[in-house]
């Protein structure tokens, strides 16, 4: 039996349901967050991937969407382990945690309502795909932006955005697409962070620039810089220098490490995935899975 977490205690994935009248699913005021855990046959173990780091983000968002948490990051690490080892997971799982207005009530606003927190796993594959080249587009939508609903908070009613953006995208024939900041420079994918290769040198846009900071943004920095002797620089980037790339990639829980292979009908290099877009995805996979000794402390096992 698949069991979720809601309302305090876990009860069957089948009667975890919420009310049509709940607040955060009328207007969207619910912030979340998407976790893999990834199955280590070698270990015969199953690993939260920075656990930790996903439930600081959120309490960050909470702050942003003024929301009482009713659990220590701590404490939703815990029950999260504690889902996936009920579920009896033994295969690479996703998880979602959702701290959403739980007040039944119609009305716009923050203040004055009741916040609850739940969470479900399920199964997964490649949310975007992970062995060939993208066919990308810049999309002809706006970005939400920092004065309007903050992308540094995972708002469950800001991804209406990136549903018009990525439906585009597909109706278009491409796979994905890449979205510019108001004043026309890069800003990420409808739901990945981005990266190029300029030069040998590993480019992806600033915070400031209405993105999320990508928890695996933040796993391909480090990786580049500690283990692979990769520099990267974290600096604004125009839209023509999408087309003169020498690699570009996605990256994001779901994502994974996904390579482009071209944007806006220019091939990226040579069509084909680069050599340090390989090396970052194969050390990527590595890690998630408990093999890289020196990142161990990012997997979090079930059992």
């Amino acid at each position: 039996m698949a069991y979720a977490f809601l309302r305090g205690e876990f009860v069957p994935l089948e009667e975890a349901n919420i009310s049509i009248m709940t607040h955060g699913f009328l207007y969207g005021t619910a912030v979340f967050e998407g976790i893999r855990a990834y199955w280590s046959k070698d270990d015969n173990q199953l690993y939260i991937f920075r656990a930790k780091e996903h439930y600081e983000r959120m309490a960050n968002s909470c702050r942003i969407m003024r929301m009482a948490r009713k659990y220590s990051v701590d404490e939703m690490v815990e029950l999260t382990r504690k889902l996936l080892e009920m579920n009896g997971k033994k295969n690479d799982a996703y998880l979602r945690p959702v701290v959403y207005k739980s007040s039944q009530v119609v009305g716009v606003k923050l203040t004055g309502l009741e916040d609850d927190f739940l969470l479900f796993a399920t199964d997964m594959g490649n949310y975007l795909e992970v062995s060939k080249g993208l066919k990308v587009r810049v999309t002809s939508w706006k970005h939400v932006s920092d004065n309007s609903i903050p992308m540094r908070c995972k708002v469950n009613g800001a991804y209406a955005n990136a549903a018009l953006i990525k439906t585009e995208a597909l109706d278009d024939g491409y796979d994905e697409a890449i979205v510019l900041t108001d004043d026309g420079h890069v800003s990420e994918g409808s739901a990945e962070n981005i990266f190029l290769v300029r030069n040998g040198v590993l480019v992806t846009p600033p915070e400031t620039d209405d993105i999320l900071p990508g928890i695996t943004r933040d796993t391909v920095i480090t990786l580049a810089r500690e283990e692979l002797g990769i520099p990267v620089e974290i600096r604004r980037i125009d839209r023509t220098e999408l087309y003169i790339a020498e690699e570009a990639f996605f990256c994001g829980t779901g994502a994974q490490i996904a390579p482009i292979a071209e944007i806006d009908y220019r091939p990226i290099g040579d069509g084909s995935i680069g050599p340090i877009t390989q090396k970052i995805q194969e050390l990527y996979f590595q890690v998630v899975r408990g093999q890289v000794a020196a990142y161990k402390n990012w997997c979090t096992p079930v059992f």
